[in-house]
């Protein structure tokens, strides 16, 4: 067993990917199943539990002010770390910003975006 651990540690990252990929053909599983599954009962557990308010949010940008298009990729970039083209293109083109950030922190990068004209929903 430790001979095979110890083959599969020397595997370069695509030999890797290509073993997993043979893997799941042969015996007829998927890596990514126990993650869905694990975390299926997490998200409906809060909510069936008793309806507990959401304390963690996903920041969306839908759009971003026409004149304040610069000032808000630098806010972007501030909040996301994001490097100069890629906080571009997300300003651009709209997605989510941050995820599962809590209620105060997510409500203030909202009111910070919204006054350089974004439209920013919490989800």
């Amino acid at each position: 067993m430790e001979e095979l651990l110890e083959k599969i540690g020397n595997l370069t990252l695509v030999e890797a990917a290509e073993l997993v990929k043979k893997m799941e053909e042969k015996f007829g599983i998927s890596a990514a199943a126990p993650v869905a599954v694990a975390a299926a009962p997490a998200a409906g557990g809060a909510e069936a539990a008793g309806g507990d308010a959401k304390t963690e949010f996903n920041i969306e940008l839908e759009a971003y002010g026409g004149d304040k298009k610069v000032d808000t990729i630098k806010k972007v970039r501030e909040i996301t770390g994001l490097p100069l083209m890629d906080a571009k293109k997300l300003v651009e083109g709209g997605g989510t910003l941050k995820e599962e950030v809590p209620k105060e922190e997510a409500e203030k990068i909202k009111s910070e975006l919204e006054a350089l004209g974004a439209k920013v929903a919490l989800k």
